[in-house]
């Protein structure tokens, strides 16, 4: 599963979205985790409530499945709901390595039913049907 990372040092969460210099990309699994790629953002990323500047960063996170960032603001977040990447906002700076190590914990042992269907993103969803179902149709 990919989870992006708005990172102004590319070893915390400390950016607001909309002002991310950077966003850094890993895999994770509940056995480990790899950085990806960092997409670097330059050009005027300060609030100025141009929406148009959101579309690289919207552009960049498609393929994931979580978001963490500073903070988001609500149309941000609503586009980004809307790809099916899950906004998860930190209340201080935290290591990205801290949440990757957390993340894999929790995908080991019982991940959330939100998790589980961020876990799928990207994948064909499949039914699975028994036998006994399938003569009652």
């Amino acid at each position: 599963m990919k989870i992006a990372f708005a990172t102004q040092d590319m070893k915390r969460v400390d950016a607001h979205f909309g002002w991310a210099k950077n966003v850094a990309i890993y895999e994770v699994t509940p056995d480990g985790h790899q950085f990806l790629e960092a997409i670097q953002f330059d050009g005027e990323l300060a609030e100025d409530g141009n929406e148009d500047k959101l579309a690289p960063k919207l552009e960049a996170i498609k393929d994931c499945a979580i978001l963490y960032v500073a903070a988001i603001g609500g149309s941000g977040a609503a586009r980004v709901v809307a790809m099916k990447v899950h906004p998860i906002k930190v209340n201080e700076p935290e290591s990205i390595t801290d949440i990757l190590n957390k993340l894999q914990v929790v995908l080991r042992d019982a991940p959330p039913p939100w998790l589980r269907k961020a876990m799928l993103k990207g994948q064909e969803r499949q039914f699975n049907f028994d036998e006994e179902e399938m003569s009652h149709a």
